[in-house]
């Protein structure tokens, strides 16, 4: 799974800033609540010390004395309320609103929050002994403080910090948005190019921050164009060195067929003669084949062809064939463009009208036709031949196959070649039977053109 620059962004901007939110609550805290909560501490501290010195015990009994005057002086009744209980929660002596405090068997004080007279006050609870037993004093502050308030603006200012954090991170996140425009700007160019576009990226156009990537990738398309010249460059130089030879060995052959003294091996020579043909037909077909190979055009020639153009010059240089096959070769087209390499196109129709006249036997049909559907280019060919089964359809597309019992001496190229040029421009191949289930069809639909 890939990870999202501007999701790391936020997420490294985002700790940080909330750990420095929680250093700033930390700090108002010290400086504000923390004061207020040790004072009232330390008050209810001295008030409890000051009432626990004015208890006695008188016959068996723990009394409070409450003379003001006996020193250590207790504290004002308008500034603490007191509860003085024994251990079974008896209330012996101070008010009795304030509720027993349950303590632990191991501690001696407790400090906590207790209501009264509808409102939270904080209480000191202090566990002592005594000749008449263990006693329970609590002491609660009801002096009004500014901790309440302290508290408040606690709370506002962690909340207040946490806005001004969300705002920050979106702010941040919007910056970090418009800072990666020219990144994507940079994806969406190479992700709409096609796989055949090796043109160099502008360098120029890029920040100096992602320039590195940008030349790295021209350094990679340039390597890929010098290897694809070079494989196109040997392409071209195989076929004019087997084409060549070929021709003359063609040539001669049908020179010396003609010859009287060759008379009495003539029927070799003819079966010499349409070996050679073979031999050129496959070599022509292996050739097309390299140069449909997609790493063979990735700097094709590219150019806006007519489909209409294309059948109607394919089926014109099959018309003495299938005239002499005995065969209807008919065309039905209509204007229909796509963008691709002419002479690509040309081996596709070829190929496919080539296996249509080969299988399909005399007084049959041949039409080739051309035009768009549905916004999509096509090019279709059906014969009234002998069809392929629905269980050959998918083999027959393999390179050197061909069905049992196949007339002819084919090499099995032809719709692979076909089917491999289909791809290089993402169009989809499609065999099925002819009209009334005779016959073979084979429909070549291209994807729809920008703007369709």
């Amino acid at each position: 799974m890939t990870s999202s620059i501007s999701r790391q962004l936020i997420l490294w901007l985002a700790i940080p800033l909330m750990l420095v939110a929680l250093c700033g609550a930390l700090i108002h805290y010290f400086n504000n609540v923390a004061p207020v909560v040790i004072s009232s501490d330390r008050r209810l501290k001295d008030a409890a010390n000051a009432l626990m010195a004015h208890v006695s015990v008188k016959q068996g009994q723990a009394v409070l004395d409450l003379n003001p005057y006996v020193k250590p002086f207790l504290p004002s009744a308008d500034s603490v309320k007191y509860a003085l209980r024994d251990s079974q929660g008896r209330l012996l002596s101070g008010d009795p609103e304030l509720p027993p405090v349950t303590m632990g068997s191991e501690g001696t004080e407790l400090l906590a929050m207790a209501q009264l007279d509808g409102r939270g006050v904080r209480t000191l609870t202090t566990r002592f002994d005594t000749a008449a037993g263990p006693l329970t004093l609590t002491v609660a502050d009801i002096r009004k403080t500014s901790e309440p308030e302290a508290r408040l603006g606690l709370m506002s200012t962690l909340l207040w910090d946490f806005v001004q954090l969300d705002v920050t991170l979106v702010l941040v996140w919007v910056g970090i948005q418009f800072g990666l425009r020219p990144i994507r700007r940079l994806r969406d160019e190479i992700a709409s190019r096609s796989p055949l576009d090796l043109r160099p990226i502008v360098e120029t156009s890029v920040p100096r921050e992602i320039a590195p990537v940008v030349v790295t990738l021209n350094r990679l398309f340039g390597m890929l164009r010098t290897s694809v010249q070079s494989q196109q460059q040997f392409i071209a130089d195989t076929a004019h060195q087997l084409r060549t030879p070929i021709t003359g060995m063609q040539a001669q052959l049908g020179l010396l067929v003609a010859e009287p003294a060759a008379q009495p091996i003539k029927a070799r020579l003819l079966n010499l003669q349409e070996g050679v043909k073979q031999l050129a037909h496959s070599a022509n077909q292996l050739l097309t084949l390299a140069r449909a190979d997609p790493s063979a055009n990735i700097s094709a020639r590219n150019q806006l062809v007519d489909l209409q153009a294309i059948v109607n010059e394919v089926a014109a240089k099959f018309f003495d064939r299938a005239l002499q096959a005995n065969i209807d070769l008919g065309v039905d087209t209509a204007p229909a463009q796509i963008r691709a390499d002419p002479s690509l196109l040309d081996d596709l129709v070829s190929n496919l009208v080539d296996n249509a006249l080969k299988y399909t036997p005399a007084g049959g049909n041949v039409t080739a036709s051309a035009g768009e559907k549905n916004g999509r280019p096509y090019l279709c060919v059906v014969d009234t031949g002998s069809g392929i089964p629905e269980g050959e359809r998918q083999r027959v597309r393999q390179r050197f196959y061909r069905m049992p019992n196949s007339r002819g001496h084919g090499s099995g190229l032809g719709l692979a070649i076909v089917d491999e040029i289909a791809r290089l421009y993402d169009a989809s191949m499609t065999i099925e039977a002819g009209a009334n289930g005779a016959g073979t069809r084979v429909l070549i639909q291209f994807p729809a053109r920008p703007g369709n």
